[in-house]
């Protein structure tokens, strides 16, 4: 649960069973992750449902029998107040950063063309690369010091909300992330040849990484090959180490897997804009 492989623990104490045909009224334990918030809220009343039935039909009650065999007694260990925007102001936070990355990059990229500043940069001894590091790095690192702000002061500050994890192994995560989507960014510049004409480019590519990431709809309740494609898209890897660092604490240790693959797959980006870079400079 830690890792965010599994969102619901049945704990079924030994001699459950025996104590039950006793009278004892025994009791199981349900862990339930809510950081997947509308998974975890109607996965709890499934699970309840589902017990109400399998005991009424082995102690012989009827459906509509006025007692319930089982009584679903909750106990929150985060958020006890079921405050629904302590999650949407990190997922806001998540989605923004989305946004800044690849728009920021890819206007400020186009925009240097249509001014000449890029014709400038070609004249002094830099390569494609340098140029393209130069942007990544800039837009970098205002973002990271944007989100810092807006954790210490908005969603901290201003909302209250008990940020348990570490915030540099969380600001490392979103430089790792933004080094990703700003070479998408540049990527996608490269393609348009103009300004509008890149914020049309943009919409179909934004919104899918916001929708089908993990943080608006649950990534396992959508289907199986839509949840291995969405896992090419570096917001999926995103929204987990998210979730899984600010809310559950977790470690290096535990979210490695999901930081490798962020890695890798912002490495493929920059390798393919760079390559597309180079032949948009040549032309």
């Amino acid at each position: 649960m830690d890792s965010g492989q599994y969102t619901f623990v049945i704990n079924i104490p030994a001699r459950f069973q025996t104590d039950l045909l006793a009278g004892r009224q025994p009791a199981i334990q349900v862990n339930v992750d809510a950081t997947a918030m509308s998974q975890a809220f109607m996965g709890a009343g499934y699970i309840s449902r589902i017990f109400q039935r399998e005991l009424q039909a082995y102690g012989g009650q009827s459906e509509a029998a006025t007692q319930a065999p089982v009584k679903l007694v909750s106990r929150a260990l985060f958020n006890t107040n079921l405050e629904g925007g302590w999650f949407l102001a990190v997922i806001q936070i998540v989605n923004n950063i989305t946004i800044l990355a690849i728009i920021l990059t890819g206007t400020a990229l186009l925009r240097e063309r249509e001014h000449g500043t890029l014709d400038h940069l070609l004249v002094l001894p830099l390569t494609a690369m340098e140029i393209m590091l130069a942007k990544i790095w800039s837009n970098l690192l205002v973002v990271v010091v944007c989100t810092w702000l807006s954790l210490e002061v908005v969603v901290k500050g201003a909302l209250g909300v008990p940020l348990s994890g570490s915030m540099s192994l969380f600001l490392l995560v979103t430089a790792v992330y933004l080094f990703a989507s700003t070479a998408l960014g540049i990527f996608l510049a490269t393609l348009a040849r103009s300004t509008p004409q890149f914020g049309l480019l943009a919409i179909p590519v934004i919104i899918p990484m916001l929708l089908l990431s993990g943080g608006s709809t649950p990534l396992d309740s959508m289907p199986q090959w839509l949840q291995w494609v969405m896992q090419g898209s570096p917001s999926t890897h995103f929204v987990s180490l998210s979730a899984a660092i600010l809310f559950r604490d977790a470690g290096l240790s535990v979210v490695w897997p999901d930081l490798l693959a962020l890695t890798a797959i912002g490495l493929l980006f920059f390798v393919i804009a760079l390559l597309r870079f180079r032949k948009s400079l040549a032309s």
